[in-house]
C-alpha cells in the first residue's frame, strides 16, 4: 500500500491540554504445527492458514477473539483488507475511552520469518503504512507508537539480518513469545527501540497478557508497572503463581 504523509490528529480539552493520538500495531504470527518449531497443539488451533480458529487469533484467548469478545476496554471498529498476501486477517480497534487505535495483523503461520522481520523493521520506524477509516488516515507500520509481536519465538529456529536505519525517535515494543529478551535483545538495540515488555522464559503468548499490559500503557505507566500488570494477568489465567509470573516478564535492557 502506498504510504502518504500522516497528519497527527489532536484533541483539545477544556483545560487547554492537547492529547495526541496513539497508534499500536500488533503483529501476530499464527500458530502452525507444520512450519514452526513448537510442541504440536491440536490441529484445530494449530493450522496457520486458518485465523478464525487459530490459537493466537480466533481461539478463546487469541488476539481477535479476546479483544473483541472478552474485554470492555477495546471496540472492534473495522475489518480491513491488506494488500500483503501473508496477512490473512486485519482488524482495527479503538480504545473505548481514549484516543488510541490498535491495528492487529494475522500472518500466515508459515510466514513467521517475514512477520518477525516486518515487526523489527517497523520498530525501527521503517515501512509506514497508511490505513484509512471513515475519512481518517492513520500511519501504522513504522509510523505507530507501540509495536507488539505475538507468537512463537521464531528466532529460536532461524536467523534474521534486518537492515536497520538510524532512528532518533525510539519506538516502544512488547514481545510476547518464549525467551524474547534473550533472542530479540540485539535486534531491538540496533533498531533503537524501547522494550516495554518482554520475557525471560517459556510462556503462552495469549492475548490476556497484552490486554493487561495495555491497561498500563494507555495511562502512561512505567515499564515496571506494566510488567506487574502482565504478570498479574498471566497468573490469573495460567495459575502459575505470582512469583513465577513476575519472574517471566521484564522491561528495559
Amino acid at each position: 500500500m502506498k504510504s502518504i504523509l500522516f497528519l497527527t490528529v489532536i484533541t483539545f480539552f477544556s483545560t487547554g491540554i492537547i492529547a495526541q493520538e496513539k497508534l499500536i500495531h500488533v503483529f501476530v504470527a499464527l500458530c502452525d504445527n507444520d512450519s514452526q518449531g513448537i510442541v504440536p497443539v491440536p490441529k484445530s488451533i494449530g493450522d496457520g492458514t486458518k485465523p478464525n480458529t487459530n490459537l493466537y487469533w480466533g481461539a478463546g484467548y487469541g488476539m481477535r477473539n479476546f479483544f473483541d469478545k472478552k474485554t470492555t476496554d477495546w471496540v472492534l471498529i473495522a475489518d480491513l483488507e491488506s494488500e500483503n498476501p501473508m496477512i490473512l486477517d486485519r482488524i482495527l480497534f479503538k480504545h473505548r475511552t481514549k484516543d488510541i487505535y490498535l491495528l492487529a495483523d494475522a500472518y500466515n503461520g508459515r510466514n513467521i520469518k517475514e512477520c518477525t522481520e516486518n515487526f523489527l523493521l517497523s520498530s525501527n520506524g521503517q515501512s509506514p503504512e497508511t490505513i484509512t477509516y471513515q475519512n481518517k488516515q492513520f500511519e501504522f507500520g513504522g509510523g505507530a507508537d507501540l509495536f507488539v509481536y505475538i507468537g512463537h519465538n521464531g528466532l529460536m529456529d532461524f536467523d534474521l539480518n534486518p537492515k536497520f536505519k538510524e532512528n532518533k525517535n525510539p519506538k516502544d515494543v512488547m514481545i510476547l513469545g518464549c525467551y524474547s529478551k534473550s533472542y530479540f535483545k540485539e535486534h531491538i538495540k540496533k533498531a533503537n527501540a524501547n522494550p516495554v515488555l518482554w520475557t525471560t522464559h517459556l510462556m503462552a503468548p495469549e492475548a490476556y497478557v497484552l490486554h493487561g499490559a495495555l491497561n498500563g500503557y494507555v495511562i502512561n505507566e512505567t515499564g515496571a508497572q506494566i510488567d506487574e500488570r502482565a504478570a498479574q494477568a498471566y497468573n490469573t489465567y495460567q495459575k502459575c503463581g505470582i512469583k513465577g509470573a513476575r519472574g517471566l516478564f521484564t522491561s528495559g535492557f
